[in-house]
């Protein structure tokens, strides 16, 4: 397990690519909060 894994975190670092073991950071969209209604 080191820099030519593909499987290892390491590998993945090494070689710039993605997968379980070195998962994309996923940038959550905006969700803005629910206005309450008057009368609840």
């Amino acid at each position: 397990m080191g820099k030519g894994d593909r499987r290892s975190k390491k590998g993945k670092i090494w070689r710039g690519s993605f997968g379980n073991a070195r998962p994309k950071k996923i940038h959550k969209k905006y969700v803005p909060p629910v206005a309450k209604t008057e009368g609840e």
